[in-house]
């Protein structure tokens, strides 16, 4: 049985999860990259057993799994051929009991060296090559997180998390934004068995936009046809991760463990393995075999898409890609 507890946990999660309307989709997505060797091995599959630095991204109730003394998690990866940069750090500190842990996590997305062609073309039609310059875009968030157990007994462990972040958007010296937002979540382990849930976003995370272009760069978009942005709003709608793991004991030195996870996002139809208007449901599955706790061998399959069948002609045969 539940605890009255837990159950007012889960109550705070699910309450707002059902109280909006339909928001834009793939707002802020460079959040939904991941962190860590081990989330991105295993498919992503992750919040209801990760218990190390990285969980302030992936589920801030694992962090009670960092005992005794901090730990930082560093992590560089490029996507495109090195054209996107991606960077991922954490440091998590518990404190004095052990029954709560802080942490801050640091995300970074950029794409560096954008041309910028809005004076490549001159008035009388001819083309300057030198006119073009370079851009970067980069996505910044910051985690500051809390994990706190709440239930502890022989065969049962609750523990509790929550997440307030800070986004910053910069894109050149044209656009940049500021938002805020919430995540929380729950871990509950038995002795082989673990469950999960997670409300990212949880209140709305929000993104206020400002614009800045000089008045000869409003003169080449107002001739090109091109709108004239002053500021706007982007919000992203939460999201409810759901999460189950069993561990297997095979031998003495040898473990399997098997989560999955269920991403639900309520902003519309999305191309995913369950799509409807307006809950779509993706699923990830990761496996992970640990011989004596040091040795690790981890598989993962995640991103399931429909897609045109590459031997169809006439465009009709889709088929599933991961």
């Amino acid at each position: 049985m539940i605890s009255k507890g837990t159950a007012v946990l889960l109550g705070i999660i699910l309450f707002p999860i059902f109280s909006f309307a339909q928001f834009r989709k793939y707002s802020n997505e460079f959040l939904n990259i991941g962190a860590g060797a081990r989330g991105l091995a295993m498919g992503s599959a992750q919040v209801a057993t990760v218990k190390d630095g990285t969980a302030g991204y992936w589920n801030p109730a694992g962090l009670v799994g960092v005992k005794d003394h901090p730990e930082v998690n560093l992590q560089h990866a490029e996507y495109f051929a090195g054209i996107g940069k991606y960077d991922f750090g954490s440091v998590a500190i518990p404190l004095q009991d052990s029954s709560r842990v802080i942490a801050l996590s640091i995300l970074r997305f950029a794409v560096d060296d954008i041309p910028n062609t809005l004076f490549l073309v001159q008035p009388d039609g001819s083309i300057d090559y030198g006119n073009i310059t370079s851009f970067s875009s980069a996505d910044y968030a910051a985690l500051f997180s809390y994990a706190q157990t709440v239930v502890k007994t022989y065969d049962k462990l609750v523990s509790f998390g929550v997440n307030a972040k800070v986004i910053h958007r910069q894109v050149g010296h044209f656009a940049s934004a500021w938002g805020f937002g919430i995540d929380a979540g729950i871990q509950i382990h038995g002795p082989r068995w673990h469950l999960a849930l997670v409300a990212r976003d949880l209140t709305t995370t929000f993104n206020a936009w400002t614009f800045k272009f000089t008045e000869k760069e409003k003169q080449v978009l107002y001739l090109t046809q091109n709108d004239i942005p002053v500021r706007s709003t982007e919000l992203t709608s939460p999201r409810l991760v759901f999460g189950g793991g069993y561990n297997l004991k095979i031998s003495k030195s040898l473990s399997l463990l098997a989560e999955a996870n269920l991403d639900f996002t309520f902003d519309g139809k999305r191309n995913t393995v369950i799509s409807s208007n307006p809950i779509s449901v993706d699923p990830h599955m990761g496996l992970e075999a640990s011989i004596k706790d040091v040795f690790f061998i981890r598989a993962g399959i995640t991103n399931f898409q429909k897609a045109l069948s590459d031997g169809d002609t006439l465009n009709q045969k889709k088929v599933w890609i991961y």
